[in-house]
């Protein structure tokens, strides 16, 4: 007990030290509005739809001529042009301009996109026009980091040499090295819903065949004592330069830790524990970063690792096959059976979905994709014969395109995907509990164990209940936080009704990002799919609700005695204080769509009127319980 209380205090301190807000010299501590910022770009600008983007490091802050070394992070967008080719990494910039906090959307479900950049240390973001920044000269660069970027821009270079096709170019990076700017998100979306997104990115798979190649090519210094000891040292080196090359994440840094500690296990004629081993590399991984806790690839990562290590053997020896051909596909099943068993609460919990087909789609996507890493590392090294590195890339791009196929057609077959699924923490957890001691029955016939299993399930299926007949009894007002759109749910139980603009319901991307996550917390389905409320004036549960937009003439209210809620869209044409003349106005919500000059122009006016006055924009999503 006094060891578990040490190690969690530990984490409490590693956890407060690691939160850049706490540290003195954090640059919001000394930032003023007329403060010049001294930042250093941290990696090389990423292109946007609209802008370049990039981190950057916060390394002093001058104020009235003094100045102040200090830490921190923000990001950089800058507007396209041309000058910015100069900016590279290591570049350093003054500019003198109000940071803006990082804000999540603040729909009900949505994805914390400001923890998220929290807990890598960013707190804010600037957006840069070309004349509202000072480049320098100098440029501080760190030896390793340059060598990584370089690395990886020549390898970059040479799969968008030799590999056609946009879809295929973008897959072969990011299974390769980790690089994503390129991918299709459609392409992405159709590997999530087949349950083979792991693929795509960086994890122990693709650290397993770097390591069993390393292993193949070294196997002659095995022999020699001294030798050995060169080959461990390679190996290893091998291992960390791709997991740095492949961006450092946690799930590969979680490899390469573990592979290394087998390596020098193995150097020293010693069988390593597996579960010592994940321990060690996860403890010294969260002593780096507390925060890759909560990280998803990395409870993904070491759920999978333990699952296939205590569940591959029981679950390969429900069958007895002699065909070698056959038994070794059900060993490849066996495989990705065990890994879902303790990944599925993760999966239902995060993402909300489970795909149906996942066996089919890793049978295929699994040896297809090992085959196609393989060959990329072959075409790094031949690159420089042109003749045989463009067959090469020809075959690799036919075979990326085969595995993209596969995945696309599977998506698209009958109940590919279950989704809608909402658990709380609590739910999880009694999932992981009914999971654990099931199998301590059925591997260790312990009867007690039974009795607990069932137990979680029973208070499993009540809390689910109690969640259903909650939803069952629901009435609410959304209006959510989508940019420059309107988009408002007015939810009646189990169903919603949409209010806004069509645009918002064809762009899938918006849908699933912005207003999917909202509707699968309060597990509700469209009452009129597709389909938009024509009215302006809407009576929703004695709510008197009223949107003015661009093409709404503000007279026509003025036969409404009472406005429950006011809802202001675009940039309509009057002024509010003539509307409260004529109705009782109990709330106005300011929508995504109206512009920010717009927008503050009227909460001046609701708070000269004493009204409440919403704004999506800067206050996130408006929800009323009715």
């Amino acid at each position: 007990m006094a060891i578990s209380i040490v190690f969690l205090s530990l984490g409490n301190v590693l956890t407060y030290f690691n939160t850049i807000q706490n540290d003195r010299r954090w640059f919001q501590n000394y930032n003023e509005p007329n403060s010049v910022l001294e930042l250093h770009i941290e990696e090389p600008l990423v292109e946007k739809q609209k802008s370049w983007k990039a981190d950057a490091t916060v390394h002093r802050i001058i104020n009235n001529g003094k100045s102040v070394a200090v830490k921190g992070k923000i990001i950089l967008y800058f507007k396209k042009d041309t000058a910015l080719q100069n900016i590279t990494y290591g570049s350093t910039i003054f500019v003198q301009k109000p940071l803006q906090q990082i804000k999540g959307t603040g729909n009900p479900g949505a994805f914390d996109y400001s923890q998220y950049c929290l807990f890598k240390g960013i707190t804010h973001q600037l957006y840069i026009n070309t004349n509202e920044f000072q480049l320098l000269p100098s440029k501080k660069a760190n030896a390793l980091t340059q060598f990584l970027f370089t690395t990886r821009d020549r390898v970059l270079a040479i799969i968008r040499k030799y590999i056609p096709g946009e879809k295929e170019q973008g897959l072969a990076e990011a299974l390769l090295i980790g690089y994503k700017d390129d991918l299709d998100k459609n392409l992405v979306q159709s590997y999530s819903n087949t349950g083979v997104v792991h693929i795509i990115a960086i994890s122990g798979l693709h650290l397993g065949l770097i390591y069993g190649l390393l292993l193949m090519l070294l196997k002659p210094l095995q022999k020699n004592s001294r030798l050995n000891l060169l080959r461990v040292i390679i190996i290893i080196a091998g291992l960390w330069l791709f997991s740095l090359l492949a961006g450092a994440q946690p799930s590969v840094l979680r490899s390469a830790l573990m592979f290394s500690i087998i390596a020098i296990g193995e150097s020293l004629s010693r069988k390593t524990n597996i579960y010592n081993s994940l321990a060690l590399s996860a403890f010294l991984l969260l002593c780096y970063n507390p925060f890759w806790l909560w990280d998803v690839g990395f409870q993904l990562s070491y759920a999978a690792v333990v699952s296939i290590i205590v569940f591959m053997k029981p679950v390969y020896h429900l069958f007895y096959i002699q065909n070698k051909i056959i038994d070794t596909i059900w060993k490849l099943n066996a495989v990705t059976l065990a890994a879902q068993i303790l990944t599925i609460p993760f999966i239902l919990y995060h993402f909300h979905q489970f795909p149906v087909y996942f066996l089919f789609t890793n049978l295929i996507a699994v040896p297809l994709s090992s085959i196609i890493l393989i060959g990329e590392i072959i075409l790094c090294i031949v690159a420089f014969i042109p003749f045989v590195a463009h067959l090469l890339g020809q075959l690799l791009s036919w075979l990326i395109f085969a595995m993209n196929f596969i995945v696309e057609k599977t998506e698209q077959l009958p109940y590919s995907l279950l989704q809608g699924f909402q658990l709380t923490i609590v739910q999880t957890v009694l999932i992981f509990i009914f999971i654990v001691f099931v199998a301590l029955w059925l591997m260790k016939k312990k009867n007690y164990a039974i009795s607990i299993s069932l137990a979680a399930l029973l208070s499993f299926s009540v809390l689910r209940s109690l969640s259903f007949i909650k939803a069952e009894n629901q009435s609410k007002i959304i209006i959510y936080s989508v940019p420059q759109k309107t988009a408002i749910d007015l939810i009646d139980g189990r169903y919603y009704t949409f209010l806004g603009d069509s645009s918002v319901l064809n762009d899938a991307s918006l849908v699933n990002f912005h207003l999917t996550p909202s509707r699968v917390l309060h597990r509700i389905s469209p009452i009129q799919p597709g389909q938009t409320y024509p009215d302006k004036y809407i009576q929703f549960h004695k709510k008197h609700i009223l949107i003015i937009d661009k093409n709404t003439r503000p007279e026509k209210a003025g036969a409404k005695e009472k406005i429950d809620i006011l809802i202001l869209s675009r940039n309509p044409r009057f002024y509010i204080t003539s509307l409260a003349e004529i109705a009782e106005i109990k709330q106005v919500v300011i929508d995504s769509s109206v512009p920010a000059w717009k927008a503050l122009l009227w909460q001046k006016d609701c708070n000269s009127l004493n009204i409440p006055c919403h704004n999506v924009n800067t206050e996130g999503a408006f929800v009323m319980n009715l």
